[in-house]
């Protein structure tokens, strides 16, 4: 098996690995030795609280001893794998249920410090550890709960709170472990999961730019060097027909032959990289079918029939508008249409509308449609479908975890358009019962200011015509 760089261990969660410094926690377990030093010095001097002094300060010398230890033994930069943050976090637990229990166990209010570490663990490790220090915070509040060294005043009383108020904080203590827990992760995946979309959705149009800008050095290049090659071409021809018929020199002639050949060649092969350079100025605008065509030329051929339906709304113009070729528009584009014909059953319908003040761009096709109880959440990174066991998967190429859904509207909503998800017919109808265009539809609209390029700039680019003298 391959290395995969990814730990083997159960506990090891592969995005949160070696996220937490270990000076981050020492840096709050030094706050936490000084904030229970100043507790136990305010109850004794301040309250004249009876405690066991010496007890207690050995519990928060624990602690002073264990971040003494992991300081000179490590070093400053020291990032912790999933069982270690683990093991520190039970650590600094079983210290501070220690110190609880010298200090009148739930009747101290102060247990309720015993979230800090599970809440730590929720936002930081993976499912398995938080369980672990949950189930061990859960454990310390029970015993804490029923065996502990009283708090006494120094005229001998023992500070208690009532039995119902006793149990009221175990239960609140152990909801908090629970709620805490499952509300800071909950909050900490999502913003990971969100973190890995964005991070996905920029890679994706750093891929575009990039093709972008090496079709236009290609361009370029097939532009430079088409008189040259032109020029080669006309040599060997005259050269080839000079020679002709002198059968001393017909090894020359087919040499002249060959260079002509490889001049077309050369040529050919110049035009058909070249077709993808748009960098040139009068290419940085287009009508809106070309740029939707682009969009759609890797799906041309994939066993489903794409239809292009262009017309303008009432009262517009016929003529169709020019608008912007970004990145985004055309990255944008191409994913939605990758995923209506993955699902589409045979066709799939590209329509496009404009007025005087938006362009509409429609993305149909004739599938199942969006599973109803995911349409308000389609745009969202990692949304998975519940399939039954032994449903078939329709794309086993892809997970079907809405990443390129939410690549294609972070892309397009940057470039000022906003989307809606919908369906064309009602998902449960018969197949007979449905109609042509009855399957997923996505509307992406723009105001027109944002995405149509204005007359000059996408008329004016190629710059005035110039008299030719003969």
């Amino acid at each position: 098996m391959p290395e995969t760089g990814l730990s083997d261990n159960p506990f090891q969660h592969p995005r949160r690995a070696n996220w937490i410094r270990l000076r981050t926690l020492i840096v709050l377990r030094w706050v936490a030795v000084a904030g229970q030093s100043i507790a136990i010095a305010a109850a004794h001097f301040l309250y004249e609280l009876q405690l066991e002094i010496g007890l207690c300060v050995l519990a928060i010398g624990m602690s002073v001893i264990a971040n003494l230890v992991a300081m000179f033994i490590y070093p400053a930069n020291k990032r912790l794998n999933e069982v270690e943050a683990m093991l520190m976090l039970v650590f600094d637990l079983a210290q501070l249920g220690l110190l609880i229990y010298l200090t009148g166990g739930l009747h101290n209010p102060f247990a309720l410090l015993l979230l800090t570490p599970v809440t730590i663990a929720a936002t930081a490790l993976g499912l398995n550890a938080v369980l672990i220090v949950g189930a061990v915070a859960i454990g310390i509040v029970t015993f804490v709960a029923f065996d502990y060294l009283p708090l006494r005043t120094i005229q001998g009383f023992v500070l208690r709170v009532p039995s119902i108020f006793l149990f009221g904080s175990w239960i609140a203590i152990v909801i908090g472990v629970s709620f805490l827990a499952l509300y800071a992760r909950k909050v900490t995946t999502e913003i990971a999961a969100m973190g890995d979309a964005l991070l996905a959705t920029q890679l994706a149009l750093a891929r575009e730019q990039k093709l972008t800008d090496l079709g236009g050095v290609v361009a370029a290049a097939a532009h430079e060097l088409g008189t040259p090659l032109a020029t080669i071409k006309l040599v060997s021809s005259e050269m080839a027909d000079e020679l002709q018929g002198d059968a001393e020199i017909d090894g020359l002639l087919e040499d002249a032959r060959l260079i002509g050949e490889q001049a077309d060649r050369c040529r050919e092969i110049l035009r058909s990289m070249g077709r993808a350079g748009k960098d040139d100025l009068h290419m940085r605008t287009a009508p809106l079918q070309s740029v939707l065509e682009e969009a759609a030329e890797p799906h041309q051929d994939r066993g489903k029939r794409l239809h292009f339906d262009m017309h303008p709304g009432a009262g517009s113009d016929e003529r169709q508008p020019d608008i912007h070729r970004s990145s985004e528009m055309i990255h944008g584009m191409r994913n939605l249409i990758q995923n209506a014909v993955d699902f589409a059953a045979g066709n799939v319908w590209i329509e496009g509308r404009w007025t005087a003040q938006n362009v509409v761009v429609r993305v149909i096709d004739d599938g199942e449609g969006y599973p109803p109880h995911l349409i308000g959440r389609i745009g969202d990174p990692f949304v998975r479908r519940r399939r039954a066991p032994d449903e078939p998967r329709k794309r086993p190429e892809y997970e079907g975890m809405g990443l390129g859904l939410f690549i294609a509207k972070t892309l397009l909503e940057r470039i000022g358009a906003s989307l809606t998800f919908a369906n064309g017919s009602d998902p449960f109808l018969a197949p007979d019962e449905r109609p042509d265009r009855g399957g997923a539809i996505v509307e992406v609209t723009w105001p027109r200011k944002l995405l149509v390029a204005e007359e000059a700039e996408a008329r004016g680019a190629l710059g005035d015509n110039l008299r030719f003298d003969s």
